[in-house]
C-alpha cells in the first residue's frame, strides 16, 4: 500500500455513495510534515523505503524483458485460474521447499490485496468478522471494510525468550458466530515473526472445530534472518482446516510492479475443492491478470535466488549496523527479527510515538514510523525498513541516536 496524503471526507450534499469511502480524517501531521519539508527544499532521509526498485538492487534486465516479450501474449487464452504455465511455476516454486502442491489449487491474482478480496468475497456477508493480527500492517483491515466485514484484532505477545507469539486465549475469545477466518501473516509485517508451529497447530484446530477459513498472507516467508531458527517457512500443507496460502512478485522477486500474486488453497480436501471452484466462478468476472507476466512466471520465479541475495544482504547489513551502532545506548533497543524487511525499535523515552516521529522528522529530516500505525500496545516503538539504502540508513540512525540515545549511567 503506498503512502498517501490523500483526504477521504463525507460526500457533497445532493450525492449518495457508498459508505465505503465515508472516511472523515484529516490528513496525519507526519504527511504534512513531510509535504512542507519538500516544498522547503529539505532533502529527508526516508527510513521507510520498502520499494526495491529505488533501493539499487541489481534486476538480470535481459532475462526478464524478454521473458516478458513471448510473442505467445498476443494471443488472448483467459483461463479464470491464471494460465497453467503461471500455475506450475507457482507449484515448482513450493517444490524448492520441498512441498507438493497441485496446479489445480493454485489462482493467479494481480498480488495479494486481490487476493484478500476475492477470499473475504468467498467466505463473508457484510456485518461478518475476520481476525487479523496486532500490531499489523493495516492494509489488511481496510479490505475487509471495502467488503463490509469488520476486524477485530487478537494480540501478539512479545518476550525475550520467546520473542512475539500469539496470544489463544484471547483469540478464542473473539471467535463469534459472525467469525469467518482467522489471518494469520508470516512472517509478520511488521515485527517479523513467522507463526510458531505449536500456535498454527492451535489455531488451525480453532479454525476446524468452529468451521473458519485460515488465511495466511506469506509475502515475506523467502526473507528469515541468519539467526532465525524458524522451522515453518511456510504453512503450505501445514493444515487441516479450509486454507488459503498468499505469495507473489512483489516482495520474493522485488518487482511490485510486475502485479503478479497468488492463492494455494489447502487443507480440508472437500472444501478445498469447493472453495476453488467458486473462486474460479468469481475470478471469471475479472480476468485481471496480464498473460505476458502469466507466460513470464517460470522464468522471472527462476531468477529469484540473485535478486534476495541482494536483498537479503542489504537487510543483515543494515541490521548488524544498527546493532552495533546501538550496543553504547542505553535506552534504544532492537526488537529479535525472525524473517521480513523491517526493523523494530523500542525507544525509552517520555514521548508518545507519533509526537517523537514528527520530531525526528521537522528537526532531523528523517522519517519512520511510529509504532502507532500498526497498533503497538504501547508507545515507545519505530519501525523502518532494513532495504533502505546503505548511506541513507547510517545517517539516519546516526540521527536517531544523536537526538533521542542515552549513555550508559
Amino acid at each position: 500500500m503506498s503512502v498517501s496524503s490523500r483526504i477521504f471526507s463525507q460526500y457533497p450534499a445532493g450525492f449518495r455513495g457508498s459508505t465505503r469511502f465515508d472516511w472523515n480524517a484529516a490528513p496525519h501531521p507526519l504527511a504534512l510534515s513531510a509535504l512542507s519539508q519538500a516544498a522547503a527544499g529539505k532533502p529527508v532521509i526516508d527510513l521507510l523505503c520498502t520499494n526495491p526498485t529505488r533501493c539499487g538492487f541489481h534486476y538480470p534486465e535481459n532475462t526478464l524483458c524478454t521473458a516478458l516479450s513471448d510473442p505467445a501474449a498476443l494471443l488472448y487464452r483467459p483461463d479464470p485460474r491464471g494460465l497453467l504455465t503461471a500455475r506450475k511455476a507457482v507449484s515448482a516454486y513450493y517444490r524448492d521447499f520441498k512441498q507438493q502442491v497441485s496446479p489445480e489449487r493454485v489462482l493467479i491474482t494481480t498480488g495479494t490485496s486481490e487476493a484478500y478480496g476475492l477470499i473475504f468475497k468467498l467466505l463473508a456477508d457484510p456485518g461478518d468478522e475476520v481476525l487479523i493480527p496486532r500490531p499489523g500492517y493495516p492494509l489488511i483491515s481496510h479490505l475487509a471494510g471495502f467488503e463490509g466485514i469488520f476486524c477485530h484484532a487478537y494480540p501478539l505477545r512479545h518476550t525475550e525468550a520467546h520473542g512475539w507469539r500469539i496470544d489463544l486465549e484471547i483469540l478464542s475469545a473473539l471467535i463469534t458466530g459472525k467469525t469467518r477466518a482467522v489471518v494469520v501473516v508470516s512472517p509478520n509485517n511488521p515485527t517479523g515473526n513467522y507463526i510458531h508451529p505449536d500456535d498454527l497447530e492451535q489455531v488451525d484446530t480453532l479454525c476446524r472445530i468452529h468451521g473458519l477459513a485460515l488465511i495466511v498472507d506469506e509475502v515475506f516467508s523467502d526473507f528469515p534472518a541468519r539467526s532465525s531458527k524458524t522451522s515453518l517457512c511456510t504453512t503450505v500443507n501445514q493444515t487441516t482446516a479450509l486454507t488459503f496460502i498468499l505469495n507473489g512478485f512483489s516482495k520474493i522477486l522485488g518487482l511490485p510492479q510486475m502485479k503478479l500474486g497468488w492463492v494455494v488453497t489447502g487443507g480440508d480436501p472437500s472444501l478445498a475443492d469447493a472453495a476453488v471452484n467458486h473462486l474460479e466462478t468469481l475470478m471469471d468476472f475479472y480476468l485481471t491478470v496480464a498473460t505476458p507476466i502469466q507466460l513470464a512466471a517460470g522464468t522471472m520465479l527462476a531468477e529469484r535466488a540473485g535478486i534476495q541475495h541482494q536483498i537479503n544482504a542489504r537487510i543483515a547489513d543494515n541490521e548488524n549496523l544498527l546493532k552495533t551502532r546501538l550496543e553504547g545506548v542505553s535506552n534504544i533497543h532492537p526488537l529479535t527479527r525472525e524473517g521480513g524487511w523491517y526493523a523494530v525499535v523500542y525507544i525509552d523515552d517520555d514521548r508518545e510515538d507519533d509526537e517523537r516521529a514528527l520530531l525526528l522528522l521537522e528537526k532531523d529530516q528523517v522519517q519512520i514510523h511510529p509504532g502507532r500505525f500498526y497498533q503497538f500496545d504501547r508507545d515507545g516503538f519505530v519501525v523502518m525498513s532494513l532495504i533502505s539504502p546503505p548511506d541513507d540508513f547510517s545517517r539516519g540512525i546516526s540521527r536517531i541516536i544523536r537526538r533521542f540515545g542515552k549513555s550508559p549511567t
